[in-house]
């Protein structure tokens, strides 16, 4: 912050303040480069026993109006405030310009999601058991994926044995007025269809208000069905994607999915401390350029493609870095990262793999532990 010319930072949303105060009760976290207090507006018996930091910094005090008070006892009366200003409502922005006049609002954002980027330790352990968690998912769905079956029912089944694994049943994305319900499913012509609100495959959903998940469709013998339902273990999301068909796939989606495998693969060996994301990305496309499928991968139909291979992952789905090909910040060990990448042909159908993956000292490992297969299921 004081690097930033950042003179006091408040932080309202609830992922961040899950992130420096471990709660996310209605708190407001107000922190300058020598000072830190947080004021409890409702819930001050659930903080006092779950946030690490020092009680004597606590106050439960509902008033706005005190973090002002706050500010001019420790003399810090002019500057530049910084507020979470992609996470916020105008609403929220013009409140707090009013409560501080004297000083510039500036976006605290950045700051917060570069730091965010690498994870710690404790980090790490809580997404690896959110990968047990999502494997708890594909079980079920080898379980119950037979034919007649529809996307509806096999999306239930999975979500259902994720929630009795652990999973908090939100998934959490740093957008304003986004929601996808609780992930994309889709199987055969569903999979052609992809809504403009995720930069993959979506299904098609249930009606019009969420055009993204299963369908009433019924899932046909022979054809490719994507699962791609991430979760939320204490705080900490994991995602993964894996392909099924009932009965036997045809030569052509085989060949698709392990085209798709070796480029993950060949990504996942370049994964590494110093290289940059804008270079990850180039490797992925062209490994798919020298497999001969460069015209399937990412694809989105109409001649459209996916702008990103890999994005950040932790307490959103979505977080920095987005490994894409105007993105040329580097990549860090301890970072964690969702690799996404799909196939799409325009005759045989499309197939996904995406896996959550972790930045080590000696290279990159997958997280999850769910096999990295194309599933046949007996009819």
């Amino acid at each position: 912050m004081a690097g930033g010319g950042i003179d006091a930072g408040v932080i309202l949303y609830s992922r961040d303040l899950l992130y420096y105060a471990g709660t996310v009760q209605p708190c407001v976290l107000l922190v300058t480069p020598k000072d830190f207090h947080l004021f409890v507006r409702r819930g001050y018996d659930f903080v006092i026993n779950e946030t690490w930091l020092d009680k004597g910094k606590l106050s439960n005090e509902s008033r706005l109006e005190a973090v002002s008070g706050e500010l001019k006892k420790w003399k810090v009366t002019e500057g530049s405030v910084g507020l979470e200003l992609d996470a916020i409502s105008a609403e929220t922005y013009l409140k707090w310009r009013e409560l501080l006049p004297g000083f510039n609002i500036v976006n605290v954002s950045p700051l917060i999601l570069e730091q965010r980027k690498r994870k710690e330790p404790g980090e790490i352990s809580v997404i690896r058991e959110a990968c047990g968690v999502i494997d708890a998912g594909h079980k079920q769905a080898l379980e119950v994926l037979k034919g007649g079956i529809t996307e509806l029912e096999l999306s239930a089944a999975v979500e259902n044995a994720h929630r009795r694994a652990g999973h908090e049943g939100l998934t959490f994305i740093r957008r304003p007025d986004f929601s996808m319900g609780r992930g994309p499913v889709g199987s055969g012509a569903s999979l052609y269809k992809v809504s403009g609100l995720v930069y993959s495959l979506t299904g098609t959903g249930l009606s019009a208000s969420m055009p993204v998940g299963a369908s009433l469709e019924r899932i046909k013998k022979g054809e490719p069905v994507v699962v791609d339902i991430p979760v939320l273990y204490h705080g900490y999301h994991a995602d993964q994607s894996r392909t099924y068909v009932i009965g036997k796939a045809n030569p052509e989606i085989r060949s698709l999915f392990y085209s798709l495998r070796d480029i993950c693969d060949y990504v996942i060996s370049h994964l590494a401390e110093g290289v940059k994301c804008s270079e990850i990305y180039k490797l992925a496309w062209q490994r798919a350029w020298e497999l001969g499928v460069v015209d399937y991968f990412q694809g989105l139909g109409n001649g459209r493609s996916s702008n990103f291979v890999a994005h950040g992952i932790g307490l959103e789905i979505n977080e920095p870095p987005i490994v894409n090909e105007g993105n040329h910040s580097t990549i860090h060990t301890g970072y964690v990262l969702a690799l996404d990448v799909h196939m799409m042909h325009p005759d045989h159908g499309a197939v996904k793999l995406e896996d959550t993956v972790l930045i080590t000292d000696h290279g990159a490992e997958v997280l999850n532990i769910s096999p990295r297969e194309l599933f046949e299921v007996e009819p």
